[in-house]
């Protein structure tokens, strides 16, 4: 199936380097034409001179606007020299790139190609040119220029707004043209882009643009690829890598966010990192390339749990969902799954994080490495660890690890059992029961009636994060046990609160609020909710949604940013390098993500519909079926391409919900009225829920039960 459900054949997985886009990773201001055309960057001229460089999160990017997947199209604000710049771009797979600029100082233009560039052809003249990939590239402007600094520099006259147009000599059209194609180009992206409003607020934009901004092209692997943050991985933009890369888990939950936006793009990203696997099965934890491959550790197995919500979100029914994403990336996922076992048995069997040793890597099978496998590199909880030198371990059993790899198995026993391979998933199920079992018994401390990672000597740890609560998404304890640990472990002083899910309970002796020993993690929050939502624990996971949403909101409102993680603390700023918060990362977007599922969320056993209790909108979600609209008013409105689904009443909530060819199935709960839309466009079903619940089966005939 396709974007829209049809037998035709599925766009790339990944966006074709090819066209004018945003790609190149140390400039937020500029365009490069794929493969081997020319580049173009915007600045403004200071007192010294262009300013044409920089423009991070901590060097003069203000605002970053509406981005699309294929990074064809494109806004940004920055300030430089007391200036601010606001440009928009209309690039793509032809030759012609458009760009509006404003500024309220001189607009600054680098024309750049491999063949050297030419300038322009007069002090006055309005038009550049440059050599790139054997063609003569023009520039031409709606205000003259005068070359600054060097012929490749073009100084436009200002303040205002300046329309230039970049295309081969002689390409018919001209620059009167742009507004024109810039207005309708933005009218597009506005019809089809993911969109959020009331309590959700601008979520959607957030989560969007922590995504696409950050997709960039790796020229020595002639590739596009979306690391998290490309200011983070960027040496140029004071990041710690030279031009690009990608880690384990970052890459999973990057996937999973950008499943909410394009699922072609989605199965793009999933599948960036799973090659780079050892023979072994082991997923190394970094790979980039100026510092290679980290192949002495992997990172958290969440690999199978993101693959699989998002093939969940893709659709209403496995008739629509994105089936190649299953293909794609089962095999390795599976064979990532049983490397650990086999590699990190640590104290009394259970799984510990660990670092095997590597000839030439001093650094390597030490407690230091280890930590950085567990991905929350400085946590108090492992600041009294050793490390095993014979189990290649620490000496702690992971609460985290161990119902990771459990939630992993159960995820790809669904994910085998759709791919028709029966034994393996039955093997899974097999091996996740006992694992549970086995976790559930030694991880659990009595004594403080909740667990805890266990050490080699047999007494538990005492230090508590969110990782706790990776039980519950594991399924160790039974209903009533799950409900009252995480009704403790989310009191004000330990992990709830108006800022919760702190990295480290703040009743822990070892919380700092800082990195990993306080701060507010988008994916530790989205694991332990993910825990909360398993066991039907509404009462406890809305609030925790809610509060990390008004946080998340007001970055982005205020900042413009996407976390890569959030204060614990009121009135923390965390822009300076030292901080080390980078201002846009795709994974902060999984706060947003947590929030949409609060009017719509995949699960296995069908769509879960709810009214969050306010007014709320999330539209244009993709699915093989077309785009879902879900909009929380006076009722709560399910549409899928402008039809109806479902028509309810805020007290009613729907879950199980499937939708196929020949009837729509489901459970109501609550109380109030429900129309049922059947799937063959006939006339809504009335229902009454009278305080309860109640299944239902629409078909064509519109009859319901």
């Amino acid at each position: 199936m396709n974007e829209h459900g049809t037998g035709e054949p599925r766009t790339a997985v990944t966006p074709a380097p090819t066209g004018w886009n945003t790609w190149d990773v140390r400039t937020h201001t500029g365009m490069s034409r794929l493969p081997s055309g020319p580049r173009v960057r915007f600045g403004v001229l200071g007192p010294e001179g262009p300013v044409l460089d920089g423009f991070t999160w901590r060097d003069g990017l203000e605002r970053l606007g509406p981005h699309t997947v294929d990074g064809s199209y494109a806004e940004v604000t920055v300030r430089a020299a007391g200036h601010r710049l606001r440009l928009a771009f209309a690039g793509g797979p032809g030759h012609i790139l458009h760009v509006r600029a404003e500024s309220t100082g001189r607009i600054v233009l680098s024309l750049e190609g491999a063949e050297g560039a030419e300038g322009a052809e007069g002090p006055e003249d309005p038009v550049g040119t440059v050599l790139a990939g054997g063609i003569r590239w023009t520039v031409t402007a709606s205000s003259p220029a005068r070359q600054v600094a060097s012929q490749s520099v073009l100084a436009y006259d200002g303040p205002g707004t300046v329309y230039l147009r970049v295309a081969p000599a002689g390409t018919p059209g001209t620059v009167d043209g742009t507004p024109a194609v810039l207005a309708a180009r933005r009218a597009a992206i506005d019809r089809t882009r993911l969109r959020s409003g009331g309590w959700l607020g601008a979520a959607a934009d957030a989560l969007t643009r922590a995504v696409t901004w950050n997709t960039i092209y790796a020229p020595d692997l002639g590739r596009v690829l979306t690391p998290t943050s490309r200011d983070f991985v960027c040496a140029e933009r004071k990041g710690f890598y030279g031009t690009w890369a990608l880690h384990a888990w970052d890459t999973f939950f990057t996937g999973l966010a950008a499943s909410a936006v394009d699922r072609d793009y989605a199965r793009g990203i999933f599948g960036q990192i799973l090659p780079y696997a050892d023979a072994a099965g082991m997923i190394p934890n970094r790979i980039s390339d100026e510092r290679g491959r980290t192949d002495d550790r992997s990172q958290p197995p969440v690999g199978a749990l993101t693959v699989y919500q998002a093939y969940l979100a893709g659709g209403l029914s496995s008739e629509t969902r994105d089936r190649a994403l299953l293909d794609d990336t089962f095999p390795a996922l599976l064979a990532w799954h049983d490397w650990w076992p086999r590699a990190r048995r640590g104290p009394h069997g259970l799984l510990a994080w660990g670092s095997d040793p590597i000839a030439g890597d001093p650094a390597s099978a030490t407690l230091d490495r280890a930590k950085r496998e567990s991905g929350l590199d400085d946590s108090p909880m492992y600041d009294d660890a050793r490390y095993d030198p014979v189990t290649h371990t620490m000496d702690l059993a992971d609460v985290g690890l161990n119902a990771l790899h459990i939630a992993d198995a159960e995820a790809l026993a669904e994910i085998a059992a759709l791919l028709g391979e029966r034994a393996t998933a039955d093997r899974l199920r097999a091996e996740a029961a006992t694992a549970k079992a086995v976790a559930d018994r030694l991880l659990w401390d009595g004594d403080r009636n909740g667990y805890r990672n266990l050490t080699s000597t047999g007494t538990h740890d005492p230090h508590v994060s969110p990782t706790m609560l990776y039980a519950l998404l594991g399924g160790l304890p039974d209903a009533d046990r799950a409900a009252a640990m995480a009704t403790e472990l989310l009191r004000p002083e330990v992990l709830g609160g108006v800022r919760p899910l702190p990295s480290v309970a703040r009743n822990d002796p070892g919380f700092e609020a800082t990195y990993w020993r306080g701060r507010i993690w988008a994916p530790m929050a989205y694991l332990a909710v993910r825990g909360l939502r398993r066991y039907g624990l509404t009462e406890l996971s809305r609030p925790v949604v809610g509060a990390l949403l008004r946080l998340f909101l007001d970055e982005w409102r205020v900042h413009g940013h996407v976390r890569e993680n959030y204060p614990a603390v009121e009135g923390e700023n965390l822009t300076s390098f030292q901080k080390r918060s980078d201002g846009l990362m795709a994974w902060g977007g999984l706060l947003a993500y947590l929030a949409f599922g609060e009017l719509a969320d995949a699960r296995p056993d069908g769509w879960r519909f709810a009214h969050p209790g306010e007014p709320a909108e999330l539209c244009n979600l993709p699915l093989g079926e077309g785009r879902l609209d879900v909009r929380a008013a006076d009722r709560l409105t399910v549409h899928l391409d402008g039809r109806v689904l479902l028509d309810m009443a805020p007290g009613v909530v729907v879950r199980g919900y499937r939708r196929t060819n020949d009837r729509v199935t489901g459970i109501a709960e609550g109380d109030g009225d429900l129309l049922v839309t059947p799937p063959d466009g006939g006339p809504p079903v009335p229902m009454e829920v009278p305080g309860g619940t109640r299944r239902f089966t629409v078909g064509p005939e519109g009859s319901g039960t």
